[in-house]
């Protein structure tokens, strides 16, 4: 029975399996390994979704710090990216223009430096590789984990992977799915960077493959066009276009994928004709990856729900074909028209549970993993598994919802700090230091100064009485930028420092000051900047503020 709104007390509670007395979780990470081990798992287990879509979730899945998986061609950089990132060489890394990383390297954080063999990674409780066991020796013989302490790594790990080559051959030399593993990991880490280079756009075969085993997760995925600085500026413009049109005909929706532009390593530009773009594209990038902390209890909540979704239909799917086996003969036969029916079973499903169709399965995949089961050991439907999902899906996540609002209200600043995410964070070298409404804030002159002249020119032109020009006077002048309305308003309340609905020169100047920012496409300040206020109402301001 749920608890009126007049009654409901923190912590969120979550009703339990006899659905009587409700249970409380003290926070996210508890409350979805309960969800998902009580109502989730049992639906998942009876009918078979393990062997047909991805292994069953550990404790780990839910513990693990956020990952960042970089997936791209030999020679694209994604290494380098990661020493970028980190500031620091990690154990086992190989930088070069041949294909040197031969391995999934999963760089985390640890007291002691050193490497963790594949192997030992997937029996170690506290990791969340375990289910990668089922891929095999030929793949643990790749996958080892880099440990060493940094302070990137505290709060996200990242995920490198071998540069994918062109060439049917090099796909079966592999000896294991690397397609499937790249899926494993897709499912759950937080971000997915696809690496390009600016000279290298070709998208093999493999590389098309991957692409497409991630295609449910496009929220996550990232493009990064590395190595801009090595092309100049009209060379860059056709490099983006030919890079949006290939990536246009692989990810086929019709959203379009963000893509940042840039030369993601320490060294000098080659060719700094767009310092400022690379600046400004490495900056949205990393607060994209900062903010992932604070977001990784919603994506691990999305993620459940996600999978919930398609256990679900799996369940459909599961019994319907069971339903239409026969008792004794003619099984296989049977089977074979199910499978290659298939198509016909999810429109049936579809209709009659009222499911959309982006939640099946691909059927081709279906179909051929359909043929290596006994469809005589499929489970019949089970109401109540079902219902306890629905309940989960209806109910529970919208509780848990709530919790986790909570915990992001009680740690707002949480976000990934040091290496070349210091570099930016303050100081003459932040992002847009110095730049339009911020200019001159480290001088000692007033930098609306220089320009002053020329402003008390047409200030006097407008008939000033008792040394102020009214807001009308102003508005005509100031309506030449062609800045709307809204804009002049707000330009208008900054320059307007005493608040006595007039402009002196000194004011005037500032609005003009101001809209010079704003048409060279600076935003303006919520604020008026300390540097910003004219020199005679400095004082001014100091006595209101006391």
């Amino acid at each position: 029975k749920e608890l009126p709104d007049s009654e409901a007390k923190p912590p969120t509670m979550f009703r339990s399996r006899d659905k009587k007395t409700p249970e409380p979780f003290q926070d996210v990470s508890q409350g979805l390994k309960k969800l998902y081990r009580t109502k989730l798992f049992p639906l998942e287990d009876s009918y078979q979704f393990h062997d047909f879509h991805s292994p069953a979730l550990e404790d780990a899945d839910f513990d693990n710090k956020p990952m960042v998986l970089l997936v791209g061609q030999y020679s694209t950089g994604k290494t380098t990216f990661i020493r970028h990132l980190m500031e620091q060489d990690f154990p086992g890394m190989r930088i070069g223009p041949e294909p040197t990383t031969d391995s999934f390297i999963a760089v985390m954080h640890g007291d002691q430096e050193g490497m963790i063999p594949g192997n030992a990674l997937v029996v170690d409780p506290k990791k969340p590789f375990r289910k990668l066991n089922a891929f095999g020796n030929a793949f643990l013989n790749r996958f080892t984990c880099a440990q060493m302490s940094n302070p990137v790594l505290e709060s996200i790990s990242i995920i490198d992977t071998p540069g994918i080559l062109s060439g049917e051959k090099q796909r079966i030399s592999r000896g294991y799915d690397f397609a499937a593993v790249l899926e494993w990991f897709a499912e759950r880490v937080d971000r997915i960077i696809l690496l390009f280079d600016a000279h290298k756009l070709d998208i093999s075969d493999e590389f098309s493959e991957v692409i497409r085993a991630l295609k449910n997760h496009e929220d996550k995925m990232r493009v990064v066009l590395n190595k801009a600085d090595q092309i100049n500026t009209q060379q860059l413009m056709r490099v983006y276009g030919a890079l949006m049109w290939s990536l246009g005909k692989i990810i086929n929706t019709p959203e379009v994928v963000r893509v940042y532009i840039g030369s993601f390593w320490a060294q000098p530009l080659l060719i700094p004709d767009n310092r400022k773009l690379f600046e400004a594209e490495e900056q949205d990038l990393f607060q994209d990856i900062q903010g992932l902390p604070r977001n990784a209890a919603i994506r691990k909540l999305n993620d459940l729900i996600k999978r919930a979704r398609l256990a679900k239909v799996h369940a459909y799917i599961i019994s319907s074909l069971k339903k239409e086996m026969p008792s004794v003969f003619g099984k296989e036969n049977k089977k074979k028209e199910l499978i290659a029916n298939l198509g016909e079973t999810y429109l049936k499903i579809e209709r009659e549970h009222q499911i959309s169709p982006g939640d099946f399965p691909k059927l081709k995949k279906m179909q051929e993993l359909l043929a290596g089961h006994d469809f005589s050991k499929f489970s019949t439907m089970k109401p109540k598994l079902l219902e306890a999902v629905e309940d989960m899906l209806a109910n529970d996540i919208a509780r848990l919802m709530i919790l986790v609002r909570q915990e992001e209200a009680a740690m707002p600043s949480q976000a990934v700090h040091g290496g070349a995410f210091e570099g930016t964070m303050s100081g003459p070298f932040g992002h847009g230091y110095g730049e339009g409404a911020g200019e001159g804030i480290d001088e000692l002159e007033w930098v609306v100064g220089r320009d002053k002249p020329s402003y008390d020119e047409i200030f006097y032109t407008l008939s000033p009485i008792n040394g102020k020009v009214s807001g009308a006077a102003a508005k005509k002048e100031m309506v030449k930028s062609k800045l709307p309305n809204t804009v002049l308003g707000k330009i208008w309340k900054l320059a307007d420092v005493d608040k006595d609905g007039y402009l002196d020169d000194e004011e005037f100047a500032l609005a003009n000051h101001l809209i010079k920012v704003k048409l060279e496409g600076h935003e303006l300040p919520g604020k008026l900047p300390e540097h910003l206020v004219p020199p005679s109402k400095r004082h001014q301001e100091i006595d209101m503020g006391e």
